[in-house]
């Protein structure tokens, strides 16, 4: 399983915001997490926290693209641009990106589908209800790991009949994005469920569910509890994890894939 770094260039992300707004700063984590284990970078210059307001496409450029080149200048690490727009993917794939994660499933810019067919490069498509900002309003599945995987089946089947090959596209369940405490655990244990679809995503890290249980407030006190759900995702057979933090999650899976080549 391949390890994706988290690296936010925004001032209000729901774990690291601002840490990395500073482009110096942003390119220099990015490259402490190669050394660390990442195989993918992850870029993203809007939130999609719970509630958050969209950017413009101007401020997101604006935020994404030096750190991207800045990064491509310096390494040959895979980079992920995180973003719902095809302006934005475009430059960034311009600018040295490999492939797109998109929350919307290239439902929000019907743009970004022709774009993605037409590099061919691999995308993500994930699983979201409505908008950042209204997403955890009327929450309700009937099985929530089956209706994940319908409207994922769908999604991808619209990407692939606007050219995208099928082996590029890779899906991930949406920890947290418009599921409630319990969704959330029920994606986890049952996730591998999903890479019936195709190659599956999880993104766990530091989320409010582990607080929830654990009763830490966040940020880095929130690593052991995100752990757990890196174990979960591996015992799911999913085929990247994305992590805030990657040198405890490599040593974490190191020792894991070892005990579990024993057995």
């Amino acid at each position: 399983m391949q390890v994706m770094g988290i690296l936010n260039v925004t001032p209000d992300s729901f774990s690291d915001g601002g840490v990395h707004f500073d482009r110096i700063t942003a390119i220099e984590a990015a490259l402490r997490m190669e050394q660390e284990g990442a195989a993918i970078v992850d870029v993203g210059g809007e939130s999609t926290r719970p509630g958050a307001e969209a950017v413009s496409v101007e401020e997101e450029l604006e935020r994404v693209v030096p750190v991207i080149e800045g990064i491509r200048k310096r390494s040959a690490v895979s980079i992920s641009v995180d973003t719902r727009k095809a302006k934005v993917a475009e430059a960034a794939l311009d600018a040295g990106a490999d492939l797109v994660n998109d929350v919307s499933a290239l439902r929000h810019d019907p743009d970004l589908r022709a774009l993605v067919a037409q590099r061919g490069v691999p995308v993500i498509l994930m699983h979201m209800r409505g908008e950042p900002r209204t997403m955890q309003q009327g929450i309700h599945f009937e099985d929530v790991v089956s209706d994940v995987a319908g409207e994922l089946t769908t999604w991808r089947d619209e990407a692939i009949a606007a050219g995208i090959a099928a082996d590029q596209i890779l899906v991930d369940p949406g920890i947290g994005f418009g599921k409630t405490f319990d969704h959330n655990l029920e994606l986890l244990a049952r996730c591998g469920e999903l890479t019936r679809i195709a190659p599956v995503v999880i993104g766990a890290s530091r989320k409010a569910f582990i607080g929830h249980l654990t009763g830490r407030p966040g940020g880095a006190a929130r690593i052991p509890g995100s752990l757990a759900a890196v174990a979960a995702a591996q015992r799911g057979r999913a085929s990247i994890v994305r992590v805030h933090d990657v040198r405890e999650t490599v040593d974490f899976l190191t020792v894991l894939t070892a005990i579990e080549a024993q057995s």
